[in-house]
Protein backbone atom coordinates (compact mmCIF):
# COMPACT_ATOMS: atom_id res chain seq x y z
CA UNK A 1 0.00 0.00 0.00
CA UNK A 2 1.44 3.25 -1.28
CA UNK A 3 2.42 5.72 1.62
CA UNK A 4 1.11 8.90 -0.51
CA UNK A 5 -2.75 9.50 -1.21
CA UNK A 6 -4.31 11.76 -3.68
CA UNK A 7 -6.25 15.27 -2.37
CA UNK A 8 -9.90 14.25 -1.90
CA UNK A 9 -9.05 10.65 -1.88
CA UNK A 10 -10.12 8.47 1.53
CA UNK A 11 -10.16 11.65 3.31
CA UNK A 12 -11.57 10.57 6.53
CA UNK A 13 -8.61 7.71 6.63
CA UNK A 14 -5.87 8.10 8.95
CA UNK A 15 -2.62 9.85 7.24
CA UNK A 16 0.56 8.47 7.95
CA UNK A 17 4.04 9.35 6.77
CA UNK A 18 6.20 6.91 4.97
CA UNK A 19 9.84 6.56 6.21
CA UNK A 20 12.40 7.96 4.32
CA UNK A 21 14.69 4.66 4.87
CA UNK A 22 13.74 1.14 5.30
CA UNK A 23 15.02 1.14 8.49
CA UNK A 24 14.29 4.17 11.34
CA UNK A 25 16.95 3.72 14.47
CA UNK A 26 15.94 3.81 17.95
CA UNK A 27 17.76 7.27 17.95
CA UNK A 28 15.45 8.83 15.37
CA UNK A 29 12.39 7.61 17.46
CA UNK A 30 13.78 9.20 20.21
CA UNK A 31 15.14 12.46 18.25
CA UNK A 32 11.66 12.41 16.09
CA UNK A 33 9.10 12.10 19.77
CA UNK A 34 11.44 14.86 21.81
CA UNK A 35 11.49 17.36 18.64
CA UNK A 36 7.68 17.33 18.20
CA UNK A 37 7.24 17.36 22.20
CA UNK A 38 9.69 20.71 21.88
CA UNK A 39 7.17 22.12 19.32
CA UNK A 40 4.21 21.25 21.37
CA UNK A 41 5.35 22.90 24.35
CA UNK A 42 6.65 25.78 22.26
CA UNK A 43 9.91 25.77 22.92
CA UNK A 44 10.55 26.30 19.48
CA UNK A 45 8.16 26.03 16.11
CA UNK A 46 8.37 23.56 13.06
CA UNK A 47 9.68 26.44 11.01
CA UNK A 48 12.51 27.09 13.40
CA UNK A 49 13.36 23.50 13.02
CA UNK A 50 13.47 23.63 9.20
CA UNK A 51 15.68 26.81 9.08
CA UNK A 52 18.25 25.53 11.77
CA UNK A 53 18.90 22.43 9.96
CA UNK A 54 19.06 23.82 6.50
CA UNK A 55 21.34 26.01 8.01
CA UNK A 56 23.86 23.73 9.00
CA UNK A 57 23.21 21.90 6.03
CA UNK A 58 24.69 24.24 3.52
CA UNK A 59 27.27 25.46 6.12
CA UNK A 60 30.21 23.10 6.01
CA UNK A 61 33.24 23.38 7.50
CA UNK A 62 34.93 26.33 6.53
CA UNK A 63 34.59 27.80 9.91
CA UNK A 64 36.82 25.32 11.64
CA UNK A 65 39.16 25.66 8.39
CA UNK A 66 39.48 29.44 9.31
CA UNK A 67 39.92 28.86 13.24
CA UNK A 68 42.93 26.67 12.59
CA UNK A 69 44.48 28.66 10.05
CA UNK A 70 44.49 31.68 12.54
CA UNK A 71 45.63 29.40 15.38
CA UNK A 72 48.12 28.42 13.05
CA UNK A 73 49.11 31.93 12.08
CA UNK A 74 48.46 33.86 15.37
CA UNK A 75 50.29 32.50 18.66
CA UNK A 76 47.64 34.88 20.57
CA UNK A 77 44.80 33.24 19.06
CA UNK A 78 45.93 29.92 19.81
CA UNK A 79 46.45 30.24 23.74
CA UNK A 80 42.86 31.72 23.46
CA UNK A 81 41.81 29.03 21.50
CA UNK A 82 42.91 26.10 23.61
CA UNK A 83 41.79 28.63 26.72
CA UNK A 84 38.67 29.32 25.75
CA UNK A 85 37.68 28.37 22.51
CA UNK A 86 34.14 29.15 22.87
CA UNK A 87 35.64 33.02 22.95
CA UNK A 88 37.76 32.49 20.18
CA UNK A 89 34.78 31.51 17.52
CA UNK A 90 33.33 35.01 17.83
CA UNK A 91 36.59 35.98 15.94
CA UNK A 92 36.06 33.60 13.19
CA UNK A 93 32.42 34.77 13.20
CA UNK A 94 30.46 31.85 15.51
CA UNK A 95 28.33 32.56 18.28
CA UNK A 96 27.79 29.53 20.10
CA UNK A 97 24.80 30.80 22.32
CA UNK A 98 23.20 31.95 18.65
CA UNK A 99 25.09 29.81 16.16
CA UNK A 100 22.43 30.40 13.61
CA UNK A 101 21.93 34.44 13.88
CA UNK A 102 18.07 34.44 13.51
CA UNK A 103 16.73 33.20 16.68
CA UNK A 104 16.69 29.37 16.30
CA UNK A 105 17.70 26.73 19.17
CA UNK A 106 21.02 27.28 20.06
CA UNK A 107 23.75 24.43 19.76
CA UNK A 108 25.57 25.71 22.54
CA UNK A 109 27.55 23.18 24.52
CA UNK A 110 31.33 22.83 26.14
CA UNK A 111 33.97 23.08 23.55
CA UNK A 112 37.25 21.64 23.59
CA UNK A 113 40.27 22.01 20.93
CA UNK A 114 42.35 19.12 20.76
CA UNK A 115 46.04 20.08 20.15
CA UNK A 116 47.88 17.26 18.21
CA UNK A 117 51.99 17.24 18.78
CA UNK A 118 54.38 15.27 16.86
CA UNK A 119 53.82 12.50 19.23
CA UNK A 120 50.05 12.53 20.18
CA UNK A 121 47.29 12.31 17.25
CA UNK A 122 43.56 12.46 18.63
CA UNK A 123 40.58 11.39 16.81
CA UNK A 124 37.08 12.60 17.38
CA UNK A 125 33.77 10.13 17.76
CA UNK A 126 30.26 9.69 19.84
CA UNK A 127 30.13 6.60 20.45
CA UNK A 128 26.73 6.85 21.81
CA UNK A 129 25.18 8.54 18.70
CA UNK A 130 26.18 11.10 16.52
CA UNK A 131 27.59 14.17 18.65
CA UNK A 132 28.92 16.74 16.84
CA UNK A 133 30.82 20.90 16.97
CA UNK A 134 28.26 21.65 13.80
CA UNK A 135 28.56 25.52 14.42
CA UNK A 136 32.29 25.16 13.63
CA UNK A 137 31.62 21.78 11.15
CA UNK A 138 28.59 21.90 9.52
CA UNK A 139 26.42 18.75 9.74
CA UNK A 140 28.60 14.99 10.50
CA UNK A 141 29.73 13.42 7.46
CA UNK A 142 27.32 10.13 7.01
CA UNK A 143 30.43 7.64 8.18
CA UNK A 144 30.92 9.32 11.33
CA UNK A 145 27.44 8.20 12.18
CA UNK A 146 27.74 4.62 11.43
CA UNK A 147 27.89 1.73 14.07
CA UNK A 148 31.29 0.53 12.48
CA UNK A 149 32.78 4.01 13.10
CA UNK A 150 31.62 5.08 16.67
CA UNK A 151 31.95 1.24 17.75
CA UNK A 152 35.36 0.10 16.40
CA UNK A 153 37.62 3.70 17.12
CA UNK A 154 37.55 3.18 20.63
CA UNK A 155 38.68 0.04 20.80
CA UNK A 156 40.85 -0.45 17.24
CA UNK A 157 41.62 3.43 16.73
CA UNK A 158 44.90 3.06 14.51
CA UNK A 159 43.42 0.18 12.10
CA UNK A 160 39.92 2.23 11.86
CA UNK A 161 42.51 5.12 10.71
CA UNK A 162 44.49 3.02 8.33
CA UNK A 163 41.44 2.12 7.20
CA UNK A 164 40.96 5.93 6.20
CA UNK A 165 44.70 5.67 4.47
CA UNK A 166 46.13 7.41 8.03
CA UNK A 167 48.92 4.94 8.55
CA UNK A 168 50.49 6.66 11.87
CA UNK A 169 53.98 5.31 13.10
CA UNK A 170 54.01 3.47 16.48
CA UNK A 171 55.74 6.28 17.92
CA UNK A 172 52.51 8.38 17.83
CA UNK A 173 50.40 7.91 20.39
CA UNK A 174 46.73 8.16 19.54
CA UNK A 175 43.94 9.56 21.93
CA UNK A 176 39.88 8.74 20.89
CA UNK A 177 37.77 11.54 22.22
CA UNK A 178 34.30 10.94 22.81
CA UNK A 179 31.67 13.55 22.30
CA UNK A 180 28.48 13.55 24.09
CA UNK A 181 25.49 16.26 24.73
CA UNK A 182 27.43 18.06 26.88
CA UNK A 183 30.73 18.53 25.20
CA UNK A 184 31.65 18.49 21.89
CA UNK A 185 35.42 18.27 20.02
CA UNK A 186 37.32 20.17 17.02
CA UNK A 187 40.68 18.71 16.70
CA UNK A 188 43.85 21.56 16.07
CA UNK A 189 46.71 19.34 13.76
CA UNK A 190 50.06 20.12 13.54
CA UNK A 191 50.99 22.48 10.50
CA UNK A 192 52.24 20.66 7.90
CA UNK A 193 55.50 21.52 6.94
CA UNK A 194 55.85 23.45 3.30
CA UNK A 195 53.89 25.91 4.15
CA UNK A 196 56.26 28.77 6.05
CA UNK A 197 55.32 31.79 4.84
CA UNK A 198 51.50 31.11 3.62
CA UNK A 199 48.99 33.59 4.70
CA UNK A 200 45.91 32.50 6.66
CA UNK A 201 43.59 32.35 3.02
CA UNK A 202 46.21 29.78 2.17
CA UNK A 203 46.27 28.12 4.99
CA UNK A 204 42.27 27.74 5.20
CA UNK A 205 41.88 25.52 2.02
CA UNK A 206 44.48 22.56 3.09
CA UNK A 207 42.04 22.31 6.40
CA UNK A 208 39.73 19.60 5.07
CA UNK A 209 36.72 18.23 7.66
CA UNK A 210 38.46 15.02 8.03
CA UNK A 211 41.52 16.56 9.27
CA UNK A 212 39.50 18.45 12.17
CA UNK A 213 37.91 14.95 13.20
CA UNK A 214 41.00 13.66 13.02
CA UNK A 215 40.83 10.84 10.26
CA UNK A 216 43.58 12.89 8.32
CA UNK A 217 46.17 15.20 8.44
CA UNK A 218 47.01 18.61 6.12
CA UNK A 219 49.23 18.61 3.89
CA UNK A 220 50.32 21.23 0.66
CA UNK A 221 47.92 20.75 -2.25
CA UNK A 222 45.88 18.82 -0.50
CA UNK A 223 42.35 21.37 -1.00
CA UNK A 224 39.60 18.05 -0.16
CA UNK A 225 38.40 15.05 1.48
CA UNK A 226 40.15 12.02 -0.30
CA UNK A 227 37.19 9.36 -1.90
CA UNK A 228 38.73 6.48 -0.48
CA UNK A 229 37.63 2.91 -1.65
CA UNK A 230 35.50 0.92 1.61
CA UNK A 231 37.49 -1.61 2.67
CA UNK A 232 36.23 -4.57 4.85
CA UNK A 233 36.57 -4.42 8.33
CA UNK A 234 38.75 -6.86 10.32
CA UNK A 235 36.77 -6.32 13.21
CA UNK A 236 33.42 -4.90 11.81
CA UNK A 237 30.27 -4.07 14.64
CA UNK A 238 28.26 -6.79 14.75
CA UNK A 239 24.92 -7.45 16.57
CA UNK A 240 24.07 -3.76 18.40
Amino acid sequence: MSGISNEGENDAAPRHAAPMVEEVTDFEVLEIALRELAIEKGLFTAEDHRRYTEYFEQLGPAPGARFVAKAWSDPDFKQLALEDPITACHEVGIDWLKPTGFGTPSDFTALHILENTPTLHHVVCCSLCSCYPRPLLGNSPEWYRTPNYRRRLVRWPRQVLAEFGLYLTEDVRIRVEDSNSKHRFMVLPVRPDGTQGWNEEQLTEIVTRDCLIGVALPKPGRTADLDRPVHAAVHPAQNY
